[in-house]
């Protein structure tokens, strides 16, 4: 089952956490969309891309966002990958298990522009579990640019 963009016909501020999947690692940021803004939370381990899920609901439990927003792993040319395969059935478990109205965001170059954030913030590049918060982040205010695009169309 794919993962639908934007809630339809709602035009309410909304809270919300991203993932940036992985196999190794997931990515979580926090923002809302009254601003467009979000911030990195945290970095979940995965074994496989399966994360510690009682860690997972420790996050939304102690963030309470109204959606989950899951980063679509596409390749460059738009095509479907493994991964995205693997981040959409993510999506769907993690509406399954909390419950939560889950959406889908294009995350083509984030963990690029993560890297680029980072170099240009502290001039070096550590470990890549550094930068898989920051590009959920990407994804997260990314997808609230869109949000507000279709909230204006609403109106």
């Amino acid at each position: 089952m794919a993962l639908e963009s934007f809630p339809s016909r709602t035009t309410k501020p909304l809270a919300a956490l991203s993932f940036d999947f992985g196999t190794q690692s997931i990515g979580v940021a926090f923002g809302q969309s009254i601003s467009g803004t979000a911030r990195p939370v945290c970095v979940l381990k995965a074994n496989d891309g399966i994360p510690d899920w009682e860690q997972v609901g420790s996050v939304i439990a102690e963030w309470s966002p109204d959606v989950l927003v899951i980063g679509l792993p596409y390749n460059l040319d738009g095509t479907e990958s493994e991964l995205l395969k693997r981040a959409i059935k993510f999506g769907n478990r993690l509406n399954g298990r909390f419950h939560k109205p889950c959406y889908g965001m294009d995350e083509r170059l984030s963990s690029r522009a993560a890297i680029e954030q980072v170099m240009e913030e502290s001039g070096s590049m550590t470990k890549k579990s550094d930068i898989d918060d920051i590009a959920a982040q990407i994804i997260l205010e990314n997808w609230f640019s869109e949000f507000k695009r279709q909230v204006e169309n609403i109106r």
